[in-house]
C-alpha cells in the first residue's frame, strides 16, 4: 500500500462560471480501519481561497500549519491578500524544500483571483510539480473513479447550483467505489461575494 493511501481520503475541485468548488470526504482511517468520520481535509486560507490536503494525516496537519505561518508573514510584509497563483508558488516552495524526505500530501488549490475574480484550480504532487487544468482536478485514494465521474458530468460555464450538483454527484459516486474514503462529504462553493458550505450525508459503511 502507498503511504499516501494509509489514512484514505480524497479531494476534488471544479471550475464553473465565475465560481469554483472544492469538496472532500470525511473519513479518517488507518488502512481498512475507520477511526473518525468528521475529518476535513479542506482548509480556508483566505476569503475566496481554499486548499485541500489529502494524504498522510500527520503531514496534512504539518503542511497546513506551516502554510498558515507563511501566509501571515506574506500578508504582513506585502500588505495585500494572497492570490491563488501566489499560494501555488508558496506550496511548491514548501514541498520542494523537502523533496528528499517529502511531505506525503498532494495539495489541491481552489479560489477566485481577488482582482480579476477569475476561478483558479490546480493540483500539486509530492515535490511541488503543479497541474493547472481548465476544468477539474482530483487527488486522493479514489482518483481513478473521480476522473471518470468528473469527465462524465463536468460542463463548461456551470452556474453555482449546477456546479454543486456536479461536484457532489462526482465525489459521492467515486468514493462509494473506494473502501478508504467516504463517510459523508463537505462541499464549498466559492463565489466573488460569498462562500456556501454544504455537508452531504452518504453511506455509512
Amino acid at each position: 500500500m502507498s503511504i499516501l493511501h494509509y489514512n484514505g481520503g480524497c479531494v476534488v475541485a471544479m471550475k464553473g462560471k465565475n465560481c469554483v468548488a472544492i469538496a472532500t470526504d470525511l473519513r479518517f482511517g488507518v488502512q481498512g480501519q475507520t477511526i473518525a468520520t468528521d475529518f476535513e481535509r479542506v482548509f480556508e486560507l483566505g476569503p475566496q481561497l481554499y486548499i485541500g490536503l489529502p494524504g498522510l494525516v500527520t503531514d496534512t496537519q504539518t503542511v497546513y500549519q506551516r502554510l498558515k505561518f507563511r501566509i501571515k508573514m506574506y500578508e504582513m510584509r506585502e500588505g495585500r491578500r494572497l492570490k491563488p497563483q501566489t499560494l501555488m508558488a508558496m506550496v511548491q516552495n514548501l514541498l520542494y524544500e523537502r523533496r528528499f524526505g517529502p511531505y506525503f500530501v498532494e495539495p489541491v488549490i481552489a479560489g477566485l483571483d481577488p482582482v480579476t475574480r477569475q476561478p483558479y484550480i490546480c493540483s500539486i504532487d509530492l515535490i511541488g510539480c503543479a497541474t493547472i487544468p481548465a476544468d477539474f482536478v482530483v487527488s486522493g485514494t479514489c482518483s481513478e473513479s473521480l476522473y471518470g465521474m468528473c469527465e462524465t458530468t463536468w460542463r463548461e460555464d456551470m452556474e453555482p447550483e449546477d456546479l454543486f450538483e456536479c461536484i457532489s454527484q462526482s465525489l459521492v459516486n467515486a468514493f462509494d467505489r473506494d473502501a478508504l474514503s467516504g463517510w459523508g462529504a463537505v462541499v464549498h462553493i466559492i463565489e466573488h461575494d460569498k462562500v456556501t458550505t454544504r455537508h452531504l450525508k452518504c453511506r455509512q459503511d
